[in-house]
């Protein structure tokens, strides 16, 4: 493995983030929040003299906007991006479009805390975090993975539960603590690849 730079990034606050409402694949855009998160991430990778040579998105414009916003405010516009469903966030089934205290309501504290906090259990209709990673760590290993591994600097620009799953995976993290990781609106996670491992810098 040649070295290069993984760049994790959670989309910016969106509408719906804004509203608490369970998203999943519903699309909503970014808040003025979210574009100043997206902003001052790009501002601070930028500090850090990164440049990229792709950066991999989902299929949702929350993601792709922030992508689209970092790689502005580094002037690297004319990189390859691709975007792909398998990065989307997971599908929340019955609950998208809902208010999370209403759904608390409806269903019972427990039960959405079930679906929203553990591995394996899916919402109605929806994905678990389990389901998630069976699409998205796939498609890392296959189509992203060898672009680090030939020395490729990658940005990924996505959502907190597909890059939960790739944070599992990297950071060999168990299903049963997974769960409980944060991954905060605009807050780059940095990877340092070389010789076959891939460390968190930051």
């Amino acid at each position: 493995m040649k070295k290069s730079t993984l760049v994790l990034v959670r989309h910016g606050q969106s509408e719906w983030n804004k509203k608490n409402l369970f998203t999943g694949w519903k699309d909503p855009d970014l808040t003025e929040q979210g574009i100043k998160e997206a902003t001052e991430a790009g501002q601070h990778l930028n500090s850090l003299g990164l440049n990229f040579d792709v950066m991999y998105t989902s299929d949702l414009i929350r993601a792709q906007e922030t992508g689209k916003i970092i790689l502005k405010v580094m002037n690297q516009e004319s990189i390859a991006i691709v975007k792909s469903q398998k990065l989307n966030e997971r599908n929340y089934g019955d609950l998208a479009g809902l208010n999370k205290d209403d759904a608390r309501e409806k269903w019972g504290e427990d039960q959405v805390h079930i679906w929203r906090r553990s591995f394996d259990v899916p919402p109605p209709g929806g994905e678990s975090l389990k389901n998630t990673a069976e699409r998205v760590l796939p498609y890392f290993r296959s189509e992203i993975l060898p672009k680090i591994e030939e020395g490729s600097n990658v940005l990924i620009a996505a959502h907190g539960n597909s890059l939960r799953a790739l944070v599992m995976e990297l950071e060999k993290i168990s299903p049963d603590k997974i769960v409980g990781l944060e991954i905060s609106t605009g807050d780059p996670l940095i990877y340092e690849c070389l010789d076959q491992s891939i460390n968190r810098i930051n």
